[in-house]
């Protein structure tokens, strides 16, 4: 699955890694 994560503060990074760790294609804006 392809994510989306508007605000790559602190929580959007970890949670687009932990997305990213379970096999999702992952882009921090």
């Amino acid at each position: 699955m392809r994510v989306t994560i508007y605000g790559s503060g602190y929580v959007g990074l970890v949670t687009g890694a932990c997305l990213a760790e379970v096999g999702n294609h992952v882009l921090c804006v």
